[in-house]
């Protein structure tokens, strides 16, 4: 059996010792460094399948450490910080990190988050290096080729932008988009106001999806920063 390898980034022993206690119970495989410096070397020599990263470190701060890292490697990254300004989980996530977890935390949660990522690159490993013409997610279908999306075999049908939306989620399921990143990557030059117009279209879209199939929310909300697709068994 192939045991998933996390490195942990923590200086705090107490926190550092709950992580690793809770990730040995789970049979995965860790490795832990106390600082910054630590943390880059081995990252570059372990090569771990995530990183659970805290930004409070004594030498260089975690959002450095996930610019650098970010710089030659796409290694899943989930913030585990005592900063909850919505400004702080903002700059983790568009600096690069793919979740962001609140001090004190449950390790319950701890796991839910992994178990996501795990769901993510099981995911992007079916693909092969292939382009992905349809994608399926429970019972939404979209189809890239003939721009089609279908829930319980159902079409819905969407604005231009709604569906530029709901393609750029579904490419990075399981992953928190920024508000920013989203109106980066769709409305190319944005502005602050297309913000209102974000979570306008936002609001229609998942009124859309969810009209066919009442109960499954395929997109979440974290208010204040972005939204992330569901991966739905």
């Amino acid at each position: 059996m192939i045991h998933q390898t996390i490195l942990v980034i923590e200086d705090d022993i107490p926190v550092r010792n709950l992580i690793t206690t809770t990730l040995e119970t789970q049979d995965y495989k860790y490795y832990t460094a106390e600082n910054g410096t630590q943390a880059l070397l081995t990252t570059a020599s372990v090569k771990p399948d995530v990183i659970l990263l805290d930004l409070g470190l004594p030498d260089i701060d975690g959002i450095e450490v996930i610019r650098k890292i970010r710089s030659w490697s796409d290694i899943p990254i989930i913030v585990i910080s005592a900063r909850s300004d919505e400004r702080d989980k903002i700059e983790a996530l568009d600096s690069g990190a793919d979740d962001y977890l609140t001090k004190p935390f449950s390790v319950e949660e701890l796991l839910a988050r992994l178990r996501v990522v795990w769901r993510r690159l099981n995911y992007l490993s079916t693909l092969n290096g292939k382009v992905e013409e349809v994608f399926h997610n429970g019972a939404l279908v979209i189809d890239f080729t003939a721009a089609v999306v279908k829930v319980n075999d159902t079409e819905v049908k969407l604005m231009p932008i709604e569906y530029k939306l709901l393609c750029l989620l579904a490419k990075n399921v399981g992953k928190v988009l920024t508000h920013h990143y989203i109106l980066d990557q769709v409305w190319k030059n944005a502005i602050e106001s297309d913000l209102g117009s974000l979570r306008v279209y936002m609001t229609s879209l998942r009124k859309k999806l969810c009209k066919s199939e009442s109960g499954v929310e395929y997109i979440q909300t974290h208010i204040g920063i972005g939204y992330r697709m569901l991966r739905i068994e």
